[in-house]
């Protein structure tokens, strides 16, 4: 049956080798995540977790398998196609911020907005809002160089969260972060899918943050387990 949220089926990625070996990374790996859902993926380092969420952001395309987000297939978009389904509907959380050092905190948040050609006024007053929300008030109009490293990471979630968008790909967001920083993103990653029409899928090695989404998955062997 269709679904509006997000399906995955028997998809497969391989890589080779310097030396030239083959190595398959996801081999028929299948997921289905519905709209409010939050799903943490846990797995050992280099078991795919990476892999796993540049296919499902249409970064890169796998060998075989469908990716399938609002019964669109993003597997047979073109490339000019797969950048406008990124832009709209798809936002990313790194364990590195990758925020724009030249820029304010607003300033970075309010960037995904004017590339979206919103005004400047009505982009950066939503940006404020939402750095507000996030207890940045006292650091908006501060160079994000200037922040700390758990303000620069709550920086980067307001810039994923800022265009509403319908599935967020987080990989390792508190990686860098003391334990009462990392709740706190962790907690702001969660309570947007359960109160948008959303879907997180975060890859991460805290177990407290797996905890607090809906669903944990592990990564092993190419493909997705339940994990109790």
């Amino acid at each position: 049956m269709p679904s509006d949220g997000l399906q995955v089926v028997d998809l497969r990625k391989a890589f080779l080798s310097p030396g030239g070996d083959r190595i398959e990374v996801l081999r028929g790996l299948s997921l289905s995540a519905e709209l409010g859902q939050s799903v943490a993926i846990i797995g050992a380092s280099g078991s795919g977790k990476s892999t796993l969420l540049h296919l499902l952001g249409g970064l890169d395309q796998p060998d075989h398998g469908s990716i399938s987000l609002h019964n669109q297939e993003v597997t047979k978009l073109t490339p000019a196609a797969s950048a406008r389904f990124r832009q709209s509907l798809v936002s990313f959380v790194f364990q590195f911020h990758y925020l724009i050092g030249d820029l304010t905190a607003v300033e970075n948040v309010a960037m995904p907005l004017l590339v979206r050609r919103r005004t400047q006024v009505e982009a950066l007053e939503g940006s404020k809002s939402l750095l507000q929300s996030l207890g940045l008030e006292d650091r908006i109009d501060y160079p994000v160089t200037h922040l700390s490293g758990g303000e620069q990471q709550r920086v980067a979630v307001a810039r994923a969260l800022i265009t509403n968008p319908s599935l967020i790909l987080a990989d390792e967001p508190t990686g860098n972060l003391d334990t009462s920083i990392a709740e706190e993103v962790a907690k702001t990653l969660t309570n947007y899918t359960a109160r948008h029409p959303a879907i997180a899928i975060i890859a991460t090695h805290n177990p407290d943050l797996a905890r607090m989404c809906n669903r944990i998955l592990k990564l092993e062997d190419g493909r997705l387990q339940k994990f109790s």
